[in-house]
C-alpha cells in the first residue's frame, strides 16, 4: 500500500500545483479559493505534522507570536498561516513550513497593518499562502534574487468569501490608491485570486482581465514618484501572470 499512497500523493501535488487559474467564479458556484495554492502538506493537518515534528518549532511559533502581538498583528491571520514557504516548497525539497530569522520579523508588521486596516474590511478574511522563503527556496521557486520574501516583507494572499478576480481587483486597487502610499505598501496580481501585498515600498503590478494595468492610478503615482518602481521585468515563475511592464523587480 505504501508505494500506491506515495504515487496518489504525487498525482495529487501535480493536478493541484497545475491548476493555477481557478475558473471565473459565480453565484452559487462551490467556492475553494485554496485549491490551486495551498496542495496537501501546507494545509493545517500539515502544519500539525511540522508543528509536531521538533521540539524546537513549538518555541520559535511562539517567540514569533509573541512578537506580532507586542506590536498588535498577532491576529490578523491565523500565524501558522504565516509561516508558509512557497507554494513549490516540495518541487525544491523545501520545508511547507518555516519559521523567518527573527531579524526579519519587522518586515511583516506593516504589510499586516495593512492587511488589516485595509484589506480586510473590504475583502473579509484572507488567508496567506506564501510568506517567508529561504534563499534557496526562492531561487529553486523562481523568484527574483532580492525578493521581498527572502525578507519576510511580503504576503501572499487569497479572499475566503466569494468574489470574482475582477471585483477583487477593482476593490483592492481603489483602496491602494487612496491609501498605499501613506503606509508604504507595494500591491500585486498574479494569475486567479492570489495578491500581494508587500512592506518594501509604495508599488504595483499584475494585470486585470482585459490585460491591461490593474491599478492604473496607483502604478501612476508610484512611477511618477519612483521611475523604476515598476518598470523591471518579470522572475520566471509559471504562477505569475507575465505582463513586463507591470511586474515587480522583486515579487
Amino acid at each position: 500500500m505504501r508505494p500506491m499512497c506515495k504515487l496518489f500523493f504525487l498525482l495529487l501535488l501535480a493536478s493541484s500545483s497545475a491548476v493555477a487559474q481557478p475558473p471565473a467564479w459565480y453565484p452559487g458556484m462551490p467556492w475553494n479559493p485554496l485549491e490551486p495554492y495551498v496542495v496537501i502538506g501546507q494545509d493545517e493537518p500539515g502544519y500539525r505534522n511540522w508543528y509536531l515534528a521538533s521540539p524546537s518549532h513549538a518555541t520559535q511559533v511562539k517567540a514569533l507570536n509573541d512578537y506580532l502581538a507586542t506590536y498588535g498583528v498577532n491576529g490578523v491571520v491565523p500565524t501558522w498561516q504565516l509561516l508558509r514557504t512557497a507554494s513549490d516548497w516540495y518541487k525544491c525539497g523545501a520545508p511547507a513550513f518555516e519559521v523567518p530569522p527573527p531579524e526579519d520579523w519587522p518586515n511583516v508588521v506593516q504589510a499586516l497593518r495593512y492587511v488589516r486596516d485595509k484589506v480586510i474590511p473590504v475583502l473579509g478574511p484572507v488567508e496567506p499562502v506564501s510568506v517567508y522563503r529561504n534563499p534557496m527556496l526562492n531561487q529553486c521557486a523562481g523568484g527574483a534574487r532580492e525578493s521581498a520574501h527572502r525578507f519576510m516583507q511580503a504576503v501572499d494572499m487569497v479572499p475566503l468569501r466569494p468574489i470574482t478576480r475582477d471585483a477583487m481587483i477593482r476593490t483592492l486597487c481603489a483602496v491602494h490608491a487612496r491609501s498605499g502610499q501613506g503606509y508604504g505598501v507595494g500591491l500585486g496580481f498574479y494569475v486567479g485570486l492570489r495578491f500581494h501585498v508587500d512592506s518594501r515600498k509604495f508599488r504595483t503590478w499584475g494585470t486585470n482581465d482585459e490585460g491591461t494595468i490593474a491599478c492604473a492610478r496607483s502604478f501612476e503615482l508610484a512611477h511618477s514618484s519612483d521611475p523604476d518602481a515598476a518598470s523591471a521585468q518579470p522572475a520566471a515563475n509559471p504562477l505569475i501572470s507575465q505582463s513586463p511592464s507591470t511586474q515587480p523587480p522583486n515579487n
